[in-house]
């Protein structure tokens, strides 16, 4: 039996609140997806994130895709950009009316 390739990495992903749901979003993939509670949220991600990967390797574009994301390949693994810091900016901005 031929073994299954695998890909791991660590991925961060913000839980954000919106109204009575919460989405799940990671800047590493650009993807995002809302579930009821943060739990449900993770859960419907982590299929997402499944998804998106069988998609990619399915149309042969996981090396294209993942370097557009800023995504390094080192030896056989690939490894999302690392965020720096996240934190609050103000932004004061003219709104025409």
């Amino acid at each position: 039996m031929k073994a299954i390739p695998h890909i791991g990495f660590n991925l961060t992903v913000d839980f954000i609140k919106q109204g009575k749901s919460v989405v799940a979003y990671s800047p590493a993939l650009d993807i995002s997806t809302v579930g009821k509670n943060q739990k449900e949220a993770q859960e419907r991600f982590t299929e997402l994130v499944s998804l998106f990967f069988e998609e990619l390797t399915a149309n042969n574009t996981l090396a294209d895709v993942l370097s557009e994301l800023g995504w390094q390949k080192q030896k056989k693994n690939w490894n999302p950009p690392k965020i720096v810091t996240s934190k609050p900016i103000r932004f004061d901005l003219p709104i025409s009316a």
